[in-house]
């Protein structure tokens, strides 16, 4: 072939070069285009009930379009005392060691309806400052959620054992009567007479007190009428049963997953 037709064919496989370039760059930017008609979550989960509705024209300032939320595993939010937050550092002032012990601990939930749910949680976090106006500290508990049986907004009540302390005693703190900084108990003897014993106390456990001084294993104390036993009375003595969430305070009952 001539150099004149060379020059051309050359210039035409050039021209057909550029020309499929420009092809595939609108395909990608058709198929970039066609990518935000699809609204993708970051997270796995469950999607609220939508804001917009198909035909719906939106965009940046519409807002919220629905909320996702993680549901396994759920983080349930639960709230500490600071007097018991502060006891359970002192009695474990390493930082290492303390991480490692909650990491060890598992919580138990009860579900609304009092059922013990199945999964065991487990820490995650805690927060850097106590509210100034309720004096408490939160920290996050994870629990394995297969299924979603729990949903965010949820309420229930966590248990875990923080600390054991063998051989405790310890009693409801309504058969406690505290005058000027001392504590007495109503014991019942074997002919069901009154004693009034002055007693020393330690740790509150939920609606339970330790006793660390006055009373020993067996000893039983007047939880109900304490106002009306009197020293050396006669009494009729029924057993008690603590309630099951005695050992729970009431600060620490309630979590949010």
């Amino acid at each position: 072939i001539s150099d004149q037709e060379r020059d051309t064919a050359i210039a035409a496989a050039g021209s057909s070069k550029a020309n499929v370039e420009a092809d595939e760059a609108a395909v990608k930017q058709t198929e970039l285009n066609l990518g935000y008609t699809r609204i993708t979550s970051p997270i796995d989960g469950i999607a609220g009930i939508a804001n917009a509705q198909v035909g719906d024209l939106v965009g940046p300032s519409t807002g919220a379009l629905t909320t996702a939320s993680q549901l396994d595993p759920i983080k349930a939010i639960v709230t500490a005392g600071e007097g018991p937050f502060t006891d359970f550092v002192s009695r474990h002032p390493d930082p290492d060691e303390r991480q490692r012990y909650v990491n060890s601990l598992e919580f138990n939930l009860i579900l609304g309806n009092g059922n013990v749910y199945p999964q065991k949680g487990t820490f995650y976090a805690l927060d850097r400052n106590l509210d100034p106006k309720t004096g408490a500290i939160r920290y996050e508990v994870t629990f394995p959620n297969p299924g979603n049986i729990l949903r965010p907004g949820q309420f229930g009540k966590v248990r875990f054992v923080a600390d054991m302390k063998k051989g405790a005693l310890v009693i409801p703190q309504e058969a406690v009567n505290e005058l000027q900084g001392n504590f007495q108990v109503a014991v019942v003897d074997q002919s069901n007479k009154v004693s009034i014993r002055p007693v020393k106390m330690g740790e509150r456990i939920g609606a339970m007190w330790e006793v660390t001084e006055g009373l020993k294993p067996g000893d039983k104390v007047v939880v109900q009428g304490l106002q009306k036993a009197r020293e050396g009375s006669t009494v009729t003595a029924k057993d008690w049963t603590p309630p099951a969430d005695a050992l729970v305070s009431k600060a620490d009952q309630q979590k949010k997953p």
